[in-house]
């Protein structure tokens, strides 16, 4: 499943915005970024794919299911209706019980809301979305293990870490549980943890004792035969769900593995990093989002693709706020790269602040908003962080002060015709060198020009 357009029709503070997402004929990826200063409606863009994805998953859970209405409030002072317009690519072929009504793959809904007392510009259509949720109930009636697109939406509080001590209430992991909260409450570490107890728990029952392992090591000695058909039985006792998990996280965040719930001294989820054994809340804010993340979107695919050997290469749409936030510079240059080898087949719909995000990627479908105007921006691709901020962010990369004096110092330097000009630029220079660091290389650049124009007067004169 792909988001292939979307237009928003006097949304936010949108009068109409319009849309189209990778893969496109032009970027090969499965990438889109949103940029732009707060407020230019980013978050506005992912609410409303998120809104209006919200009615496939309560149609597929429910033929007359109702997914989220547009809130009022989002509708565009001084207009009486606001309206979602979204189109889909879909083309899975279902072989048992296949009711496919659109043979194109192409499915297109719209979701409208009429302010309270005024008169509907905007009509909801959303015949597709229902055809396509009976294409995956009609599926999953013939066979329980169909695989379900993961639709997800993790917006900028996104991360709480809420190991519960009690299970207040009985929560069910089946197929369609994977939806739970997906697209309102961002990383559900609570039902995390809840799942990933009751799968270790099954994986431990089925495992073999640590104790009978290391007997067998010893009766087994060299044989290599032998030690082939324990390492198999060994592996088959291991959670295919859980594998995938830990296997997303390590890919996320080398050094760290192992990731395991423990119950002494009291409840809770530790994980290896390096050489220590930590529990998840003694992460760093970086580490702990990012782990929540990766875990929750891992997790939710495991649930929903149990008939692929790898569920991580699950498909489905993948909706995140300021992917950057909380993350170490180094994280964020290889955080698109990462999304992608892990899970392969989603596609991401992204916002950041960060140049360092677009600028490490090179099939990525970036946009820039500004006063309600969207704009493709050609590939950053190997630009460096400065020309990203300055020319696609618009953005000085110094203090706007600091950067004001350097430019007006070299011009004062290309400008020395003589002795009187030559001091003065000397205490300009003097003052900034009082004020930045001793290494900064615009001062050095700077001596270098003044003792060229130094030396080029003083042979003139």
């Amino acid at each position: 499943m792909q988001i292939k357009t979307v237009s928003l029709k006097q949304l936010g503070p949108f009068t109409e915005l319009e849309a189209t997402f990778a893969p496109t004929d032009d970027v090969k990826g499965n990438v889109t970024v949103f940029i732009g200063n707060n407020g230019a409606g980013k978050t506005s863009i992912l609410k409303a794919l998120a809104t209006s994805l919200s009615w496939f998953v309560a149609r597929v859970r429910s033929e007359k299911g109702s997914g989220s209405p547009i809130p009022e409030g989002v509708i565009l002072n001084g207009f009486p209706s606001a309206a979602i317009d979204i189109t889909l690519l879909d083309n899975h072929d279902f072989q048992a019980g296949q009711c496919t009504e659109n043979n194109t793959g192409i499915y297109q809904w719209l979701l409208a809301k009429t302010a309270s007392g005024k008169k509907a510009n905007y009509i909801s259509s959303l015949n597709d979305v229902t055809r396509l949720a009976d294409v995956y109930r009609t599926a999953l009636t013939f066979n329980e293990k169909t695989n379900l697109p993961l639709i997800a939406f993790y917006p900028v509080e996104r991360v709480v870490l809420d190991i519960p001590l009690k299970i207040k209430e009985k929560h069910t992991f089946l197929q369609l549980d994977g939806y739970d909260n997906s697209l309102s409450q961002g990383v559900d570490f609570r039902r995390f943890f809840e799942w990933f107890r009751e799968r270790e728990d099954s994986e431990n029952e089925n495992s073999l004792p640590q104790a009978v392992i290391e007997a067998l090591s010893i009766a087994v000695g060299n044989d290599p035969d032998i030690w082939k058909k324990l390492q198999s039985v060994m592996a088959s006792s291991k959670d295919r769900q859980l594998t995938a998990v830990r296997a997303a996280i390590s890919h996320f965040m080398p050094g760290f593995s192992n990731l395991r719930v423990r119950r002494k001294p009291r409840l809770h989820m530790s994980i290896d990093k390096g050489k220590q054994t930590l529990n998840v809340l003694q992460l760093s804010q970086g580490e702990k989002s990012l782990m929540a993340l990766v875990g929750d979107i891992a997790r939710r695919l495991a649930m929903m693709n149990p008939a692929l050997e790898n569920p991580l290469e699950g498909d489905g749409v993948i909706l995140i706020d300021e992917v950057d936030m909380h993350l170490h510079p180094s994280w964020q240059r290889n955080i698109i790269k990462r999304l992608t080898m892990t899970f392969p087949n989603c596609q991401f719909i992204l916002t950041t602040h960060s140049p360092l995000v677009i600028s490490d990627c090179k099939d990525v479908l970036v946009y820039s908003l500004d006063e309600g105007e969207l704009n493709q921006q050609p590939s950053q691709y190997g630009v460096d962080v400065n020309s990203v901020l300055l020319n696609v962010m618009d953005t000085n990369i110094r203090n706007a002060e600091i950067n004001q004096r350097l430019n007006d110092l070299l011009d004062m330097i290309q400008e020395i015709d003589s002795a009187e000009k030559v001091k003065r630029v000397q205490d300009a220079l003097g003052d900034l060198e009082r004020e930045l660091p001793v290494d900064h290389l615009e001062i050095a650049k700077a001596k270098m020009f003044l003792r060229k124009k130094e030396l080029k007067y003083a042979q003139d004169n």
